[in-house]
């Protein structure tokens, strides 16, 4: 697993938004239970969304969390980046202090342009990418029933496990 669960919860909520947002803002204990994510945990996930500023916090009665953009403008490593720290990009794959081309550690030829490819396959994908594969059925976010956009779950008689 290359992502932390952190990164993909929050790459599976903003998803979940994005294809439910126009209902209005997501409460994120309902996020939680729809990505059977723990509800603690994915509130501090959405917190952390809001401070790096894709996610607008509403109180309140309404409240719940909505994007601050629209998904088609907003990749996923942006998100990745805001989860993992600017570092993600930047890592030796050891964990050393000092690494790059002057001062490579054993993995560096090896894993550079792995890393590369990882890092631009993340700026080539959109959260409206990712979620339109979702709202089609290539994909789903989790195998929890009712996870999918509402829509979904009515053409398919309510039962995401027949994607």
């Amino acid at each position: 697993m290359l992502l932390t669960h952190t990164s993909q919860y929050a790459i599976q909520s903003l998803v979940y938004i994005a294809l439910n947002g126009t209902e209005g803002p997501q409460l994120s204990r309902e996020i939680a239970a729809k990505l059977g994510a723990p509800s603690a945990y994915l509130s501090k996930i959405l917190q952390t969304m809001c401070k790096g500023g894709l996610l607008h916090s509403h109180r309140g009665r309404l409240g719940g969390f909505s994007l601050t953009r629209s998904p088609a403008s907003l990749s996923l490593i942006q998100i990745v980046n805001i989860t993992e720290g600017a570092s993600f990009t930047t890592e030796c794959l050891l964990g050393l202090k000092q690494c790059s081309d002057e001062t490579a550690c054993p993995m560096h030829p090896i894993w550079k342009p792995i890393k590369e490819h990882i890092i631009q396959m993340l700026e080539s994908q959109t959260l409206a990418s990712v979620a339109d594969a979702v709202r089609e059925g290539k994909y789903r976010l989790t195998d929890l029933p009712g996870a999918l956009h509402p829509e979904i779950n009515a053409e398919r008689g309510g039962c995401p496990f027949d994607a």
